[in-house]
């Protein structure tokens, strides 16, 4: 016997929409996002071109980005060092070869930890705020107010934004891997009976320049994609206070499952086409 709604839709009806919706759903909502970073992209190199870039709105943006994601960092980055030291010297102490030390730990630091935090503190305080301050204005319509007065949002609030996420990921990766890298020789010479010397020859013959720049690289990608998701999902806030909250934590999720995904596929391509080699 089928049971009928007050809108007149069976049950089974009911649950063909729902499964519609979503799986659908987060389908249309890559393609916005993806609409909207193709948008942003298209119009930064327009105002790089005709010098209307809003460098005052960058700079602040990027300023409360650091200012709320570099002691978090430095937080994160000694753990980071301490743990990876702990973990691999432990297994590398079994082997005898304590002098490849430094050679994991600055593997691990540089081609993972340095990327993934930065990556994880700005979507986490970076892109949230982003979110939070574009849903607050589109749920008071000011979004749509800037529209009525011929002003583009995207130019006015999403460029700064993505401009300076991308700027501060790559100098927050940085800062990760000094930090953690000290704090991983620190512990290698103190605990784990490492010579300085070793450590750092081990280090160097490992590690090469383009560690660097994949992590420099993996920064900026992760960097773009949050402050493009955190956009997306303050502009597209709905239902008040509740739906700001909402976008807010949307982005936080979503962000930090992009930049696992992106980094999976990222290493697996560096480690194809760039195996390891000793320098």
């Amino acid at each position: 016997m089928t049971t009928l709604t007050a809108g007149g839709l069976n049950n089974r009806e009911i649950l063909l929409n729902n499964l519609r919706d979503n799986a659908v759903g987060p389908v249309r909502t890559l393609g916005r996002t993806f609409a909207l970073a193709v948008t942003a992209v298209a119009q930064m190199a327009i105002d790089v071109l005709r010098g209307r870039l809003k460098v005052k709105e960058t700079v602040v943006q990027a300023w409360y980005m650091v200012s709320v994601t570099a002691l978090p960092a430095f937080l994160m980055a000694i753990p980071f060092g301490v743990i990876v030291t702990i973990q691999i010297g432990n297994v590398i102490n079994q082997l005898g070869a304590q002098s490849l030390l430094g050679a994991g730990s600055g593997f691990a630091v540089i081609q993972q930890a340095a990327p993934l935090a930065s990556g994880m503190l700005l979507g986490g305080a970076g892109a949230s705020a982003i979110a939070a301050d574009l849903g607050a204005r589109t749920v008071r319509e000011e979004i749509d107010a800037m529209r009525t007065m011929g002003i583009d949002p995207v130019q006015r609030l999403v460029v700064p934004r993505i401009i300076a996420s991308v700027i501060v990921a790559p100098l927050l990766a940085l800062f990760i891997i000094g930090v953690g890298v000290i704090a991983a020789f620190y512990l290698a010479i103190t605990l784990q009976g490492v010579g300085p010397g070793s450590y750092w020859q081990s280090f160097g013959a490992f590690a090469s320049i383009r560690d660097i720049w994949l992590a420099m690289f993996k920064a900026v990608v992760f960097g773009f994609m949050i402050a493009v998701i955190g956009c997306q999902r303050g502009l597209e806030a709905r239902g008040g206070p509740r739906g700001v909250a909402d976008g807010v934590n949307a982005t936080v999720v979503v962000s930090t499952v992009a930049i696992i995904g992106v980094n999976l596929v990222m290493t697996l391509v560096y480690s194809v086409f760039f195996p390891l080699q000793l320098g």
